[in-house]
């Protein structure tokens, strides 16, 4: 018992219980008009969390965890999406007309250029950008002009008002904001279709940068996913045999990408995180999250006041070396990938600036993940194509497809990969295209059926847009050329060493195992065998072929044998005169030579035309 939390005595000990009876209890669990009843228990919930000082939010999600669940003779009854997110046919009808609208406004029947799709992407709202962001790293969907051109999408859209700001703040705090702020800036810091962020100085004296959630956005993209998933399911009825791509697959993972965007507890997760992994590198840091002021619709972390390094300028002026800059944000990027498998997703120059000495990384919204499997996939596919060496790298890709590999598509993934590695393999390490080549490989294991993690992709996409901005600002940086010697510094000869003892180590454990397991078999195999209960099935590899060719020799082969025998036994009964006769000849015998000659033609016939189709295999 906590003394910190008295009970009430009243409370604890009613001074007189009524007697309740089986039926008042069974008839108040069916029909619950009395407290305590689910709505009840949330008000009491989101009572106790006014108390407490808890933010709006975290009211609600306590409110929500105190609703008892339900379970059914066929499941517990679940809210549907429609339910959750407010929508409503009438509302999804005005929305698909308003798309309709801005699609014909850009002509779309006649086609649309990679710049006519941005700009479209853009006026239809937040959803469609983010739509064409995910879409410029799935180059198996869309050809490369179009993903290059739908990667400049940056999600600028129109300030919001100064008073929406204040009044999201206190819904989601459930207090005035003079109580956390001392002083909110009116103009924004920089103002996206999903949030807005507002320089701020807390009560306590920390200057602040204030991320804010626009109103109704989680619900509009709702919305319009809800809209795709619709088409999605037409498109699949209605275009079966000749759909590639898994259309509602990829709705999915956009509806899985805008939930972990838009909310906003995530990205500081991640700020924490990123906060940790930058402590071990003086050169390197990003903004530090207050948890305590953060919730799914607000983000609160230090301001950073630096300059920009699509600046170079004003860097050089400020005694800074643009090479060195470069050098290690690349190098820093390839420890984020290729050793933690923790990087951030978007380092476009308006999420790096330099403050302090220290190249500071903002907006940690989009990161990727990359387990230790995918990053040792990586670095010895980078070095397979240095070396020619598509054996290698074909292993590698089928590391990714692992138990579902086809091993017939093998001679022709190779082939495929010929051809990569001829593209990139002939150059030096130092100038071969990472992204380039992560793209090809993708398109190319798509064919096969093949499917590499979107991860993969995902890292693609940000070595480009990491490269796009080494070219524009920091020229003299080669991106390549750092990455590949990160590579080789951290497989030195005594991480080899150890990496091939640990893996020596895990094999040899499964080795005993798969051991012990078939010594098992053995056992249970034999005792079967001395009771004469062991049965065996073979089956030839490769066999099925020459048998299904030889069943085919022996049916001709029959059939020919009638047909003689239906020639000989007709020309039997002519010489014998039987009546009656049809034609001179005696009925019997000519149904006889009928049917010989039917199933003559019918051997030639079948002989001619599977010959044929052999030879075109």
């Amino acid at each position: 018992m906590s003394l910190n939390s008295p009970i009430e005595p009243d409370a604890a000990r009613p001074e007189s219980v009524e007697p309740v009876t089986l039926s008042d209890r069974v008839n108040a669990v069916i029909n619950p008009t009395a407290d305590p009843s689910p709505d009840a228990a949330a008000a009491t919930a989101v009572k106790s969390a006014e108390k407490t000082g808890m933010p709006q939010s975290r009211k609600q999600n306590s409110a929500t965890f105190m609703q008892p669940e339900t379970i059914g003779l066929f499941g517990s009854r679940k809210d549907s999406f429609s339910q959750r997110y407010h929508l409503t046919r009438r509302g999804k009808l005005k929305r698909l007309a308003q798309i309709a609208q801005i699609v014909n406004q850009f002509d779309i029947v006649h086609g649309l250029t990679p710049i006519k799709m941005r700009l479209m992407f853009e006026a239809l709202g937040p959803t469609f950008v983010k739509v064409g962001q995910i879409l410029s790293m799935r180059s198996e969907i869309l050809p490369q002009s179009f993903c290059d051109e739908l990667s400049k999408l940056r999600a600028d859209a129109d300030p919001m008002p100064y008073g929406t700001v204040l009044q999201v703040l206190e819904d989601e705090y459930g207090r005035p904001v003079d109580e956390i702020f001392e002083h909110i800036d009116a103009t924004p810091l920089g103002s996206a279709s999903l949030a807005q962020v507002h320089r701020a100085k807390l009560s306590t004296g920390e200057d602040v940068a204030v991320k804010v959630q626009r109103p109704g956005v989680r619900e509009t993209m709702a919305q319009d996913v809800s809209i795709m998933r619709t088409i999605a399911r037409i498109a699949a009825k209605t275009m079966r045999s000749a759909q590639v791509v898994d259309l509602s697959g990829v709705v999915e993972e956009l509806w899985d990408t805008f939930e972990s965007e838009t909310d906003f507890l995530i990205e500081a997760r991640n700020l924490a995180e990123f906060k940790r992994f930058c402590e071990h590198y003086k050169y390197m840091d990003c903004p530090k999250p207050y948890p305590e002021l953060c919730t799914e619709h607000v983000v609160v972390m230090d301001y950073v006041e630096g300059i920009s390094v699509s600046h170079p300028n004003e860097l050089i002026e400020a005694g800074y070396d643009l090479k060195e800059i470069g050098t290690k944000l690349v190098d820093n990027y390839a420890t984020q990938v290729l050793d933690e498998g923790f990087f951030h997703a978007d380092p476009h120059p308006g999420n790096i600036m330099v403050r302090g000495g220290q190249i500071v990384l903002l907006d940690l919204g989009m990161t990727g993940r990359l387990n230790a499997k995918t990053r040792s996939v990586l670095k010895d596919m980078i070095f397979a194509v240095a070396e020619q060496d598509s054996p290698a790298l074909a292993d590698g890709l089928l590391r990714f497809a692992g138990a579902e590999a086809d091993s017939e598509d093998y001679p022709a993934l190779l082939a495929d990969l010929d051809v990569i590695v001829k593209e990139f393999g002939t150059v030096d390490l130092a100038e071969l295209d990472i992204a380039a080549m992560l793209t090809a490989l993708t398109q190319m294991a798509q064919r096969h059926g093949i499917e590499v993690p979107s991860t993969v992709t995902t890292v693609g996409r940000a070595l480009v847009t990491l490269e796009g901005l080494l070219d524009e600002f920091i020229p003299d940086v080669n991106m390549i050329q750092i990455i590949s010697d990160h590579i080789a510094a951290s497989t030195s000869k005594k991480d080899f060493a150890k990496g091939e003892v640990k893996t020596l180590a895990i094999e040899g454990h499964q080795a005993l195992h798969s051991l012990l397991s078939a010594a098992n078999e053995m056992k249970v195999a034999s005792r079967m065998l001395t009771r004469g209960q062991l049965r065996v099935n073979m089956e030839m590899v490769g066999s099925q072929e020459p048998i299904h060719l030889l069943a085919n020799m022996v049916n001709r082969l029959t059939m020919a044998l009638i047909v003689v025998g239906l020639f000989i036994g007709s020309s039997i009964v002519y010489y014998a005169g039987i009546k009656p006769v049809i034609f001179g000849i005696p009925i019997v015998g000519f149904l006889g030579y009928v049917i010989a000659f039917i199933l003559s033609v019918w051997i030639v016939f079948d002989i001619y035309f599977k010959g044929r189709s052999n030879k075109k295999r």
